[in-house]
């Protein structure tokens, strides 16, 4: 039987991230009544800060103790009656399994297929809405960031869309793998139903699925008819309003949760998007210019920051390439899922991350790949990588001067006795 592997476990798939030592600290707590009178500080606290990360400052956040895909089931059934009409682009996984759960759960999907590795099609959703002057279409889906493929949308774009078209159907957002690592702007967007999860941009386990509503999605509950009960906002709106929950809530998250969102404030927003862009332009250079590989996504414009789904070769099953990284190397890699199954690998470059410890994924990466024959030269990533980082330098240089060089010089001298 083979013994324990040395190290740490390089994790650098998009989901679960990195925990980081002061979210992992907070939540080694002892059990306590969440129905006592101090249970309030954290939960609204928790509830109340969430909004500036979701950036809203009219609309309500709530909590789950689930995955992103409850929250996507809270989304829809909150807000539709079965029947209802949806317009929906599938262009990956997940955009595939929303689309999948609102079929299940009696609604009527119009289906654009994308080729995966666009976003949303903007243009077609701007036809299609023009052309229901009945105004139908109850619902439009549309998924921030794919993780399956690395592709970001342009959810502004899809607003846009839908003003042109003078419809009013309600925004309904996959924001999982973007939220507090790529810039999702709800109030501005009017996204009317925003989803995410705990176990990524957050810093934290998976345990906790998120719902940001606008007004306009609040005053559509009392209309649908769609059956609920676990996920019914009702009873959310209704316990929240004094600060509990309507079950027992996961305490140990929400403890972890307050020290992800002090973390996050603590470095601010509009530094964590800019760091995210910086790290991941590295990554891509790594796989582009110091590989010579592709990406999944096939435009600059589809990038993200958070997730490079790299295209391997003809003839290589991008699947070795995880398992070799991972049982040779201590390196946890993304699948390629469905469609690209065995086309590419992924490397998830969001949360708690900087360039050194991205260095480790990529050249973990490289000797993965050269260990299954992809033939890409060695040290190539992490030179391009370290290339781009070292000229595009977030933090302003220190120089050093004639004294300090001179001490510094002679301060490394043994002591003679």
């Amino acid at each position: 039987m083979p013994g324990r592997v040395p190290g740490r476990n390089f994790l650098f798939v998009p989901g679960p991230t990195n925990v980081p030592d002061r979210v992992q600290r907070a939540m080694v707590v002892a059990m306590e009544d969440h129905r006592s009178s101090k249970f309030p500080d954290l939960s609204t606290s928790v509830l109340n800060d969430l909004k500036s990360v979701f950036k809203t400052s009219t609309g309500q956040v709530f909590i789950f103790p689930s995955s992103g895909t409850g929250a996507w089931e809270a989304a829809l059934t909150n807000t539709l009656s079965p029947g209802d009409r949806i317009l929906a682009a599938r262009f990956g996984q997940f955009s595939h399994l929303w689309i999948d759960m609102a079929q299940r759960l009696g609604y009527e999907v119009e289906v654009l297929d994308v080729e995966w590795g666009e976003g949303v099609p903007l243009d077609r959703y701007e036809e299609i809405l023009r052309a229901d002057r009945r105004h139908e279409i109850k619902g439009v889906l549309a998924c921030h960031n794919e993780t399956a493929t690395g592709v970001t949308s342009d959810i502004g774009g899809v607003r846009r869309a839908l003003d042109a078209a003078g419809h009013p159907a309600l925004l309904y957002v996959d924001a999982v793998s973007s939220l507090a690592s790529i810039d999702f702007r709800m109030d501005e967007w009017r996204v009317d139903l925003a989803v995410s999860g705990s176990q990524k941009g957050l810093m934290l386990p998976a345990g906790l699925g998120l719902l940001a509503v606008s007004r306009k999605a609040l005053e559509a509950i009392p209309g649908a008819k769609s059956r609920r009960c676990y996920f019914d906002l009702n009873d959310m709106i209704k316990a929240n309003a004094s600060g509990y929950f309507p079950y027992t809530p996961a305490l140990p998250m929400l403890y972890g949760l307050r020290e992800s969102l002090n973390i996050i404030f603590e470095e601010g927003l509009d530094q964590i998007f800019f760091r995210h862009h910086y790290l991941a332009e590295g990554v891509r250079a790594a796989v582009t210019r110091g590989w010579r590989l592709g990406l999944c996504a096939r435009e600059p414009k589809w990038y993200s920051d958070t997730v490079s789904a790299v295209v391997v070769p003809e003839g290589i099953n991008g699947a070795h390439v995880i398992d070799v990284a991972f049982r040779r190397y201590n390196l946890a890699l993304g699948a390629g899922l469905a469609k690209v199954a065995g086309k590419v690998f992924r490397i998830g470059h969001l949360g708690d991350l900087n360039e050194l410890m991205l260095m480790g994924a990529i050249a973990g990466a490289e000797m993965a790949m050269l260990d299954v024959g992809i033939e890409v030269t060695p040290g190539s990533g992490v030179a391009a990588a370290s290339n781009y980082w070292r000229s595009h330098d977030p933090a302003p240089r220190k120089k050093v001067s004639r004294e300090e060089q001179f001490y510094e010089s002679h301060s490394t001298g043994s002591i003679q006795g």
